[in-house]
């Protein structure tokens, strides 16, 4: 892992965890508890593309491996209220060569959240952008920065990036700006394969 963790995520070792969450209903529980805040498998239900019954096996399998718990009850005590234990999650791909588990779990769930995370960008620029005002427009688009590091620069990065964000995630509801919306940063990060002619990246 990482060796800071300043947003507050979960953090996921487990490679069985990764397998577990590796799955599009259960990506789409996590990721709604963690936007709108505690549920009842019913009402996750329309959401995910499952049955509340379904939803309900899923975010038991979940909270098997602590990504959410239970929440206060509602104002209808007959009806289970989860929430996601953090705001967020990540986990790495071992390091060491040998943890072929680890490694491939981690692939696992990365192109799982690559897959659904792909078609974002598109959905926005169709159904939201055109709606948006000119100061959230001009503030928004694509950055596409192409950089020579190593590993450890781009860990530093990573880590910067995060720390500059910080702040804005953690902070109580109550002190968000009156005129603040929702805005979601992708950040993919691609290290380039090797070239073997020239021992650079292509």
């Amino acid at each position: 892992m990482q060796s800071s963790n300043p947003l507050g995520d979960f953090e996921i070792t487990d490679p069985q965890a990764m397998r577990a969450l590796a799955h599009p209903v259960r990506l789409a529980i996590l990721g709604r508890l963690q936007r709108y805040g505690p549920a009842t498998a019913t009402q996750l239900a329309p959401d995910v593309g499952a049955t509340p019954t379904v939803t309900s096996w899923h975010l038991r399998h979940l909270a098997g491996f602590g990504l959410v718990r239970d929440s206060e009850p509602g104002p209808d005590r007959r009806y289970r209220r989860w929430e996601a234990v953090a705001g967020g999650f990540r986990f790495e791909a071992p390091e060491d060569p040998a943890d072929e588990e680890g490694r491939s779990a981690a692939r696992l769930l990365s192109r799982q959240m690559f897959r659904l995370s792909a078609g974002l960008p598109g959905r926005w620029s169709a159904e939201v952008e055109p709606g948006l005002a000119p100061k959230w427009r001009g503030q928004a688009g694509l950055a596409n920065t192409r950089v020579v590091v190593s590993a450890e620069e781009l860990a530093a990065i990573q880590d910067g990036i995060e720390r500059v964000l910080a702040p804005y995630v953690t902070r109580d509801p109550d002190e968000r700006p009156a005129d603040g919306r929702g805005v979601r940063l992708l950040r993919y990060v691609l290290p380039e394969a090797v070239d073997e002619q020239t021992g650079g990246t292509q």
